[in-house]
Parts: structure tokens; C-alpha cells; sequence
């Protein structure tokens, strides 16, 4: 596969200017809908702390999404994705975005246990900025799609936290992810997670089952660089498990652009953002004594 997920970041994706696509999407971002809470640390040591992005409209039990990005477990920075955060907490959603530790200051399952502690820490003090731990939903984009369905199929890593994942997340939405990515031929994909001999267990695929909670799995047809077949594959392990899952491909759709749709200058380029919407809103909707976000 190659250097899967080394551009899983924006850039990329436009270059105007001489200004980089993050610093381009980034200044067309409205800053309006939400109020940012910048820096707020989730566990001790570096690259351990998150942003919140809270809706501007006065309320409270707010649902709440956890976003982690991508930059293949070895680069990333959750200042770039200001613009997920804008997209949902201007709809109604608390938006919470980490960082998490990469490779080479770590290896796996390091991240995912920076990710489990991100979500403990979200969950406990929710509240606090109006949101409803009751109602937590995961959301990551290539690597990150990768760590947010891991903490949702293996139930180890929130069990870690004390917590239960099927009673913790409500839904999972994984953009773009790696979900069945074996055999590793790449040396740094080998580096990362460790021998042979463990790589199976690396694989969200192999946690698939019934019970987990909901997920809706987004790709596009013209990813080249994760395999549209790692979300066809997982979801196929799912259905027949007896799982709760959507998939949906978009045609012509790549790697970088199904998530810079989540930005409101391009929400045209793929129905990213409509089609989590729509997930979110059903699944809270279903909840008793619940009302959907706009």
C-alpha cells in the first residue's frame, strides 16, 4: 500500500497564495456559531490536551462529538481542524478535537490510549461546558477514523478509562479510515505497530460484532491513498455480525477532499456533512426525551 495516510492532513489540499491549505481553509472558515475553549489539557505530558468548540446559542446537554484527526499516527495538530469544529457546534453539536501522541515519540496502542483518555476526559466534564455526556459520538478521518472505530469495536481501550465503549458512545463516524489494512509492507507502518505477530490484533475488523454502537462508515471512490475496500470489507464483517452500520462511497470523491467538505466553503464537494448530520440527528432523535440538533 505504500505511504498510506502521509498526507492524511489537509495538505495538500489547496495551495493560494503561497499560503498552506490549512492557513487557506482556515481564513474562508466562518468564526462565527461557536466560541472556541483553546488548549484545554486532558491528561499530563505533551501533545495531551484538546479544543472545544462550543455553539454560541445559549443552552444546555448539548450532544457532544469527539473528532480525531489524521496524519498517519505520525504528524497531525488539532489547531488545523477548526473548521470540522465550526461545521458542527454551529448546528447545535460540543465539538471536542485532541491531540494525541505519534510516532516516533510512540508506537501502538499509545495513541489509542491518548484517545481513550481524550474520551474519559470529555465525558467527565462535559457538563461543564453544556454538553451531555449521555450523549457522546466519535468522528475521525483517516488515522483518526482508525482510532475512533478501535475505541468503538474493541471495548479494551475505554475499559482502561473505567468506562463502558457501548454505553459511553452512542454512534461512530469514520471518514476515509483504515479498517483492514494487512499485511504491512511499508517500515514505518511496521515500526508503528510492532511485530508480526501482533498485527492482526491492530485491525478494527477483527472487533467487529453485534453490539457495538452504531456506526456510519464514509469513503470516497477516489481515495488513493486508503483503499475504499477497508470500508467496504469492515462494513460487510459488520452486516454479517448482526452490527449496526451505514456505509455510503461517493463517487470521484479523494482522500482529502471528503473531509475538506466539512468546511463551509466546500460542503459541494461531497455530502460529508450532510450525511453525519443526518446520522447524529437520527441517533439522537431515537433517544428518549431527546430532540435532534439543526
Amino acid at each position: 500500500m505504500g505511504r498510506i495516510w502521509r498526507i492524511a492532513g489537509l495538505l495538500p489540499l489547496l495551495f493560494v497564495g503561497g499560503c498552506t491549505a490549512a492557513e487557506f481553509v482556515d481564513g474562508l472558515t466562518p468564526h462565527t456559531g461557536y466560541r472556541a475553549v483553546i488548549g484545554q489539557p486532558y491528561a499530563d505530558g505533551d501533545r495531551h490536551s484538546l479544543d472545544l468548540y462550543l455553539p454560541d446559542k445559549p443552552g444546555a446537554s448539548r450532544p457532544v462529538v469527539v473528532f480525531f484527526y489524521g496524519g498517519n499516527w505520525e504528524s497531525g495538530d488539532k489547531a488545523i481542524y477548526r473548521f470540522v469544529g465550526q461545521a458542527l457546534a454551529a448546528r447545535g453539536f460540543l465539538v471536542v478535537i485532541p491531540d494525541y501522541r505519534v510516532y516516533p515519540a510512540v508506537r501502538y496502542p499509545d495513541f489509542l490510549a491518548d484517545a481513550a483518555k481524550a474520551v474519559s476526559w470529555t465525558r467527565a466534564h462535559a457538563r461543564s461546558y453544556g454538553g451531555d455526556p449521555g450523549q457522546l459520538y466519535l468522528m475521525g478521518h483517516s488515522a483518526g477514523a482508525y482510532i475512533a472505530v478501535m475505541l468503538t469495536l474493541d471495548r479494551l481501550w475505554l475499559a482502561q478509562e473505567g468506562l463502558d465503549a457501548d454505553k459511553t458512545i452512542k454512534g461512530t463516524i469514520g471518514l476515509a479510515g483504515p479498517y483492514d489494512f494487512l499485511p504491512l509492507t511499508d517500515p514505518t507502518l511496521q515500526a508503528i505497530f510492532g511485530p508480526k505477530g501482533r498485527w492482526p490484533a491492530t485491525q478494527p475488523i477483527a472487533y467487529a460484532r453485534c453490539c457495538a454502537p452504531p456506526l456510519l462508515l464514509l469513503t470516497g471512490d477516489g481515495d488513493e491513498t486508503v483503499d475504499p475496500g477497508n470500508t467496504t470489507r469492515l462494513a460487510s464483517r459488520l452486516h454479517a455480525a448482526g452490527g449496526n452500520v451505514i456505509e455510503k462511497h461517493y463517487a470521484g470523491v479523494g482522500h482529502l477532499k471528503i473531509i475538506g467538505a466539512m468546511a463551509a466553503p466546500f460542503h459541494f464537494a461531497a455530502p460529508t456533512l450532510a450525511d453525519t448530520l443526518d446520522f447524529l440527528n437520527r441517533s439522537i432523535a431515537a433517544q428518549p426525551n431527546r430532540a435532534a440538533a439543526r
